[in-house]
């Protein structure tokens, strides 16, 4: 296979084609990425990266992937996407340090600290911002240019608008920074970074590395404390694959810099038959944009002679190949531009390989915008592979199937009679007899139970050993398989020696000599293409003759056994420069004492309690108690407005009860804008901030921006973790207070209130922990008929619903202005027993938080929490007090040790 010959230089300044960034989980995929096309892959070591359960790298490695990657023009990228404790950074320290020295292109960070880290230790080694990061805007992208970042992902749920919209906002503001896109693979429910469930429900961090994928567990809808009859729909939460194949036009022309793949965890085969499909299909939206672009040049000149001529003005009219969207539905049927088609068209090859190498049913994520009806069939929540078709009729080992793809002998079926949470019949077809739109499939006696087949079941192809092979074959090996092109220009004339010059496609030049002079030719000179036919000979090496520039002059010649050898040299001396490690500066001065804060003193201090509420009946009954601080997080930020007031007028009237012999301290309001900012989103944020409060939760980079200057305090989900994030949130955007990690248990808690001023930080001891937080609307999705908030009719005004889930405990659904849901845990989670352990290591503010509890249960639960603070109470007998007084009882939670 060749990679196209690249773009002259004038297409290359209207046309960029992106990176194509391949995953590879360990060296067989590394290897299947490279010879299948990718431009750049990434990997993780076996620590501080987000697929803990892959097979990964080692230090060790490095070198010796680098070399190899280097050699075939390919990049590669480590994933240091996690999370880093505070006792971790010192070692974090060293991985960083031998990433440089290895020659890494570029390291892809989550943890904010450690972008700080490594710019402290190296100025010029890229940093890509992990869509961990949750950026999701223009603010977010500048955010991460702040830290030194040298390229964002930005999270997967960003429409292709919205990325339109986040690179002219860059542009207009005069910032450059590349954008890469996931374009293929799984497709988290919640927002990357953001994902607490796992945390929640096992003490398994996703922003460690350890999601146990809960996203994937079927669910039941309450709605009003009914169950709501969804039919065969219970994966309610997992969305099908993304798979950006239809839209590639539209995303190479938003200017995105780099198409990435899914699949750390997935095998070689995935590997190499994704990367392969994306390659050639990328290829092929890039020359048809170049024969595009030629021919609007030609329309363009001539429609300015026309203009000149006729003193007319109009616009050249440009054609455009429509698009067309084929996809298979979740029930199995294929459909073009939304009509069922019979069979899988012949030119789907692609989007049947697609479903080959892994498919929970595809779809284009949220490229299009939302789709509350499409993103999540909820019909099964693991790997199908490509519908075949429905049983008719059973019998003699044989199953009839009325079929809609070629099947063969050999392909591996399972047969769906839609209860995919239970062990499934399949397995490996032995004979396929053709009766017209029937096929008669036959299975060996023992390798199929028919007693568990039933008519009406639907049948999936979910192994191909042929294309399988086809692939394998694709990476096997050592002669490279996948070539890149060189560019040769020759020189010379009668009596000197001819001069080769090579380049390749990233930049590395070498020249290249003959031994011996050119003579004047009698017979068959040296012509283009003779010089063509022998350094094109590069079979075996890992590249192809581009173009090739004859600068010869007059008729000469040389001997082929010297043109070989010339080219010989060339292939040589070119793969010595590319294995050549990338030289990074590293600054042997800089460590990472030289961040951590200095001052370590803490003004004593009564400790405080810290409420957070969602409702106004709720803040009313909050108000009664002494609370000096409060927290409100609505649904509808206009309500914000009444609850300032609420608040304001207690204190007037206490004020005036207390007379001028004692002021009585009235409350605080400080006020949470959405979790999420999009694009054109900001009339939320002003609208939060229209309510006049006394301060606001800042919970996204455009917060950061958009309460500047008012009092803001770091939300949980801002995700500090270390001494160094701490310190960049207080001390440079000046933020009063931080929300500890919800990732941090109590050790390392306590690491980070010895790495810090402790005054600094607030501790959430109380909550329903916030586990998925996400684009996708259950109450659009499964109780309306709509697609978005347009047309939904609402639900979430309707309606109090719950998912429960396989062990019976009802998780509380809520939505926000930005139509965003979040599940909180079911089951209200308490640190109380380290309260005391916390307060003698400086900590003075503690924060509960309350979901959807009555105002007699608020009073309640703040009044224990009260004594626990003034040391009436111990932590271990208020947990049994509160499990007591609330029936879905209240556990330890994640603070605990792990």
């Amino acid at each position: 296979m060749k990679a196209d010959i690249q773009l002259t230089e004038t297409s290359q300044s209207t046309l960029q084609r992106p990176e194509l960034l391949a995953p590879a989980g360990n060296w067989e995929c590394a290897k299947a990425a490279v010879e299948n096309g990718a431009d750049a892959i990434y990997f993780g070591l076996d620590r501080f990266n987000a697929r803990m359960r892959a097979e990964n790298f080692t230090e060790a490695d490095l070198p010796e992937l680098m070399e190899y990657l280097h050699c075939r023009g390919v990049k590669g990228y480590v994933t240091l996407n996690t999370l880093v404790f505070p006792q971790e950074l010192r070692e974090a320290e060293q991985y960083i340090r031998s990433i440089i020295a290895a020659g890494v292109d570029a390291v892809i960070v989550q943890d904010i600290g450690i972008c700080r880290l490594i710019r402290h230790l190296s100025p010029d080694f890229p940093i890509h911002a992990s869509t961990q990061m949750t950026i999701t805007s223009a603010a977010g992208v500048e955010f991460a240019e702040s830290l030194g970042c040298n390229l964002v992902v930005l999270a997967r749920e960003c429409s292709l608008n919205e990325i339109n919209k986040i690179q002219s906002q860059l542009a207009y503001r005069g910032a450059s920074l590349p954008l890469e896109v996931f374009v293929h693979g799984a497709l988290c429910v919640a927002y990357s970074g953001q994902c607490l469930t796992s945390e929640a429900l096992g003490g398994r961090s996703a922003n460690r590395g350890e999601c146990a994928q809960a996203c994937r567990m079927p669910y039941e809808l309450i709605a009003d404390g009914e169950v709501v009859n969804l039919g065969d729909k219970k994966y309610l939460l997992s969305p099908q694959d993304l798979a950006g194949l239809d839209v590639l036009p539209n995303l190479v022309k938003s200017g995105v810099s780099c198409l990435k793949i899914e699949g750390r965890l997935k095998s070689p085969e995935y590997v190499a038959n994704v990367t392969r499909v994306y390659r050639q299909a990328l290829d092929r939206v890039m020359e048809e944009r170049q024969t595009a672009d030629g021919s609007r040049r030609g329309r363009r000149e001539a429609a300015s002679v026309q203009r000149s001529c006729s003193r007319r003005v109009g616009t050249a009219s440009v054609g455009r190949q429509k698009e067309e969207d084929i996809r298979q539905t979740a029930d199995g049927r294929w459909q073009k531009e939304g009509k069922e088609i019979s069979l899988m068209p012949a030119f789907s090859q692609e989007h049947y390989n697609l479903e080959m190498a892994f498919s929970r049913g595809l779809y284009t994520g949220w490229f299009r915008g939302i789709n509350n009806q499409e993103l999540v069939h909820a019909r099964f929540g693991k790997k199908r592979g490509v519908y075949i078709g429905e049983v008719i009729r059973i019998g003699n080992d044989q199953v009839i199937v009325r079929t809609q793809v070629p099947v063969k002998p050999g392909d591996g079926v399972v047969f769906d009679c839609g209860h995919p949470e239970a062990k499934e019949e399949g397995g490996r077809i032995y004979a396929v007899q053709m009766k017209g739109k029937e096929v008669v499939l036959t299975f060996g006696r023992r390798d199929l139970n028919l007693r568990r087949v039933h008519v009406g079941d639907k049948v999936w192809k979910t192994s191909d050993p042929e294309l399988d092979k086809q692939l394998r074959q694709s990476f096997a090996g050592d002669t490279p398989q996948f070539q890149r092109p060189i560019h040769i220009e020759v020189h010379g004339e009668s009596g000197e020696n001819l001069i080769a010059i090579a380049r390749d496609e990233i930049g590395h030049i070498v020249q290249v000599e003959s031994s011996m002079p050119l003579v004047e030719a009698h017979t068959k000179p040296l012509t283009l293409e003779r010089l063509q036919e022998q350094f094109s000979r590069l079979g075996n090496t890992p590249f192809y003759l581009g173009n090739l520039s004859n600068h010869l002059n007059g008729n000469v010649m040389l001997p082929v056994s010297e043109l070989n050898r010339m080219r010989r040299e060339i292939v040589t001396r070119l793969e010595e420069l590319r294995s050549q490690p990338q030289r990074w500066q590293i600054n042997p001065y800089a460590s990472l004492k030289d961040l951590l804060p200095s001052s370590l003193t803490n003004s004593p201090s009564t400790p405080s309690l810290i409420v957070l509420v969602r409702n106004l009946q709720q803040l009313q009954a909050v108000l009664q108690t002494g609370i000096e601080t409060i927290y409100c997080e609505f649904e509808d930020p206009l309500k914000y407005r009444e609850a300032v007031q609420m608040v304001r007028q207690q204190g007037e009237q206490g004020s005036r009860e207390a007379g001028e012999q004692g002021r009585k301290n009235s409350s605080t309001i400080w006020v949470a804008p959405p979790r999420i900012t999009k694009p054109g989103e900001n009339w939320i944020l002003q609208q939060v901030r229209s309510c006049e409060a006394d301060g606001y939760l800042v919970r996204n980079y455009d917060h950061l921006q958009f309460f500047a200057e008012a009092r803001c305090i770091g939300d949980f989900s801002l995700n500090v973790a270390n001494p160094l994030t701490a310190d960049l949130f207080k001390n440079h955007f000046g933020l009063e207070r931080l929300t500890a990690s919800y990732d941090l248990n109590i050790s390392q808690l306590e690491d980070l209130l010895k790495s810090s001023p402790p005054d600094c930080f607030e501790v959430t001891i109380h909550q329903h922990m916030p586990m998925f937080h996400m684009e996708h609307c259950v109450f659009c999705a499964f109780l309306s008929s709509g697609t978005d908030f347009r047309n939904c009719g609402r639900p979430c005004e309707k309606y109090e619903v719950k998912l429960r889930d396989r062990v019976g405990t009802e998780h509380i659904l809520h939505a926000d202005a930005g139509c965003r849901n979040t599940v909180y845990n079911g089951t209200a989670q308490t640190g109380a027993e380290y309260v005391q352990h916390l307060i003698k290591l400086g900590l003075r503010h503690f924060r509960i938080e309350f979901l959807n509890e009555p105002p007699e249960q608020v009073n309640q639960t703040i009044h224990h929490y009260q004594q626990l603070l003034r040391g009436e109470l111990t932590g271990s007998q208020l947990w049994r007090d509160l499990k007591l007084q609330n029936q879905l009882g209240v556990t330890r939670g994640s603070v605990t040790h792990r």
